[in-house]
């Protein structure tokens, strides 16, 4: 099993966030990890009273680095309480790179910590304005320098396209950027305008122009080109890797293995049940407090729901789905089970078979919801 850990706290809101995060402050935090022991103490040791092995641990946020050092140890020390960290073969924490500092670095190894990733986004001062991100690139740069030093070889790098009054010229300038600081993974996402998000908000008000479709497409293309050309691995539609260096916790979710999710909003998928906790951090702290697990729903996932989830996560892998090990899965052959929408697709050159596997074309993959809805 995979483990995800959400801590829900940032210096700041992105004007593009929609995740469940709120701002810092140290009492508020404290207060969480309370919380957050008795979440992960009621459900993994409260019947065995033993620590549990994990394959791979993220924790994610919000910024998990913006924690004071003396809270960063304290996570840590919850976690080592009960799972066998030396056995996590991936171990990442998100971080963002104002928030990195050698003391907190130094804290993360010691606990086992092997994966970073930072959320660059972009390394224009006028984007990350727009973005509403609290660095700028010279914390960046300054952030690798800190990382390295510490020792860490395994470093990823978000980067947003399709910002308002983003140009494909500052797009690449970012790509160059980031490969000259060699990450050894680079992930790619376009930007989504979510409701309830300042940047929406501005854009609906005229204050910005959205990035059009066509040159988010050359973008898009344009980063394939760019970081294939450089040694980089396109795996995942989004995630560009050097060879060995995939995401080991996100393939987790792609091949649709259980996880479990730990902390405010987070969601599970384990032995067939989804699983989602509240997103009132309120909420949260009470019901733990009270001995309660804060569910805010529990699904039983039918064969049919499996195997939609199997084939659209699947499919997001460069790779695509594996028809055999589908087969061997659900006793039943992918084809058998959506004959007219894959006629559709193949007919439209959105998907292909190869060999053992379906898999998105070059045409599919900037349109991969489109295809992906034929399965659901």
């Amino acid at each position: 099993m995979s483990l995800y850990i959400h801590i829900p706290f940032c210096i700041s809101k992105c004007s593009y966030c929609s995740f469940t995060s709120f701002k810092y402050d140290f009492l508020s935090a404290e207060k969480y990890l309370k919380a957050l022991e008795l979440e992960i103490c009621i459900r993994f040791f409260e019947k065995t009273f033993k620590k549990q092995k994990v394959n791979t641990i993220f924790v994610g946020g919000g910024t998990p680095t913006v924690l004071d050092d003396e809270l960063i140890k304290k996570l840590f020390l919850i976690l080592d309480e009960y799972f066998y960290l030396n056995d996590v073969s991936e171990f990442t924490v998100e971080s963002n790179p104002n928030t990195l500092s050698k003391q907190k670095l130094k804290i993360l190894k010691d606990f086992g910590v092997n994966r970073l990733s930072i959320g660059v986004q972009a390394c224009q001062r006028r984007l990350l304005e727009i973005l509403q991100r609290a660095h700028d690139y010279e914390h960046v740069i300054h952030s690798f320098e800190l990382v390295r030093g510490v020792g860490f070889d395994n470093v990823n790098v978000d980067l947003i396209f399709g910002i308002p009054t983003q140009t494909l010229e500052e797009w690449e300038q970012s790509l160059k950027n980031i490969i000259d600081l060699q990450p050894e993974h680079i992930a790619c996402y376009n930007l989504q305008l979510e409701e309830g998000t300042v940047l929406l908000e501005r854009v609906r008000k005229g204050e910005l122009e959205s990035c059009h479709e066509e040159l988010e497409l050359k973008m898009y293309n344009r980063a394939i080109e760019m970081l294939v050309k450089e040694g980089y691995v396109h795996y995942e539609i989004s995630n560009f890797s050097k060879p060995s260096y995939e995401c080991k916790h996100n393939l987790c979710y792609w091949y649709n293995d259980d996880y479990a999710g730990v902390g405010l909003a987070a969601h599970s998928h384990v032995c067939g049940e989804r699983l989602s906790n509240t997103d009132d951090l309120k909420l949260y702290v009470e019901k733990l407090m009270k001995g309660t697990l804060p569910l805010q729903e529990r699904i039983l996932l039918s064969k049919q729901d499996m195997m939609s989830e199997t084939v659209f996560m699947g499919l997001r892998l460069i790779n695509g789905v594996n028809l055999k090990n589908f087969y061997d899965k659900f006793n039943i052959n992918l084809t058998d089970v959506w004959p007219d929408q894959l006629d559709k697709l193949l007919s439209e050159g959105l998907v292909k078979i190869s060999g053992d596997y379906l898999r998105l074309t070059k045409k599919g993959l900037p349109i991969a919801n489109v295809v992906f809805r034929e399965f659901v």
